[in-house]
């Protein structure tokens, strides 16, 4: 799909638009209902159909379907950074009302970081072909490590900050409290961080070991820079509101590294496909259409089953409560 500058430049002043509009609606703090999380999250949602219906209309279906098998496959992959936010939000105590504005400061800087890896992986594969191999190889053994540590059931509740942030953190301090929405304060004639910042660049950075295969992963779908920017652009962008949405659905997800597993593995191998036949082998191509069934497939599934799972695991710890209950009476 040929892109002009000019709509390139229109489609970053556009979403800036969006992202200002958001801001500006939640630049209060306060707590977020359900009622307005669900609200932004469908119309972040019907903003990238609008978006992928105008690929269509002017670009035809390929990049139509390409942007939303991306977006879907970013989307999901994005929910699994959720369970990582919440750690986050809790390492820190990060006031329930503060909440949203980290949220979408940290989603900025994700999004800019993953701008810079987008424009990176780009320049790669239009001058070296063979990276096809690397990445598809690489979500292959991403999608193998998901699912070993689905299959150990290790409840990690910890979250460790990455060098980055303590480097900043050690360079410039930090103060003892939240001032606010305050990202720098005076103390003791120093000036230094506030808990509010360096929130914000814990969830902003540690998005970037996230990219690591989600980028690899739409890169799998389509090759086009622009598609892949703004599937990423809408994904990320609604993050703070499903955040919100899901609250505690997310504990109920069991299954969802399974799927996720799936998915980056179906797209490894699609990607190792692609770059044989790039090699003048020939192999099968997987089609977009074939993909995104794929993909919304293994969601539903996966959705499905985590959803029964928890309800049987929620209705045997009742059980088990019950039982336990009915012999202390017994006892006493």
């Amino acid at each position: 799909m040929e892109v002009s500058v000019t709509l390139w430049v229109l489609t970053v002043v556009g979403l800036a638009a969006l992202i200002g509009a958001d801001f500006f609606i939640g630049r209060k703090p306060h707590d977020v209902s359900i009622k307005e999380a669900g609200i932004w999250t469908a119309v972040w949602i019907a903003l990238a159909g609008l978006f992928g219906l105008g690929l269509f209309i002017f670009g035809g279906g390929q990049p139509s379907g390409e942007f939303f098998a991306g977006f879907i496959t970013e989307k999901s992959l994005s929910v699994d950074n959720l369970f990582v936010f919440i750690l986050i939000m809790a390492k820190f105590a990060v006031p329930s009302q503060y909440q949203q504005r980290v949220l979408l400061i940290g989603v900025l800087i994700a999004l800019l970081l993953r701008t810079i890896f987008i424009a990176a992986g780009a320049a790669i594969i239009a001058n070296f072909s063979w990276v096809f191999y690397i990445f598809g190889a690489f979500l292959i053994y991403t999608a193998w490590k998901l699912i070993q540590e689905a299959r150990a059931e290790e409840d990690d509740e910890e979250w460790d900050e990455n060098k980055l942030l303590k480097a900043a953190e050690r360079r410039f301090g930090v103060a003892d409290r939240y001032h606010g929405t305050k990202l720098w304060i005076e103390e003791n004639g120093k000036r230094v961080m506030t808990p509010m910042l360096v929130v914000m660049l814990a969830i902003g950075t540690t998005d970037v070991l996230f990219a690591l295969d989600s980028i690899p992963a739409i890169f799998g779908l389509t090759q086009d820079p622009y598609i892949v920017f703004t599937a990423n652009a809408f994904a990320l962008m609604g993050l703070r509101q499903l955040y919100f949405l899901l609250g505690g659905l997310l504990r109920k997800l069991v299954h969802l590294s399974y799927g996720l597993s799936v998915i980056l593995g179906f797209i490894g191998v699609k990607l190792v496909l692609h770059a044989l036949h790039e090699s003048g082998v020939h192999v099968p191509e997987i089609s977009i259409p074939v993909s995104l069934g794929v993909i919304c497939s293994v969601l539903i599934v996966t959705t499905i089953t985590s959803l029964r799972a928890s309800k049987k695991q929620a209705e045997a710890e009742a059980a088990n409560a019950r039982s336990g209950d009915a012999k202390d009476s017994i006892e006493a």
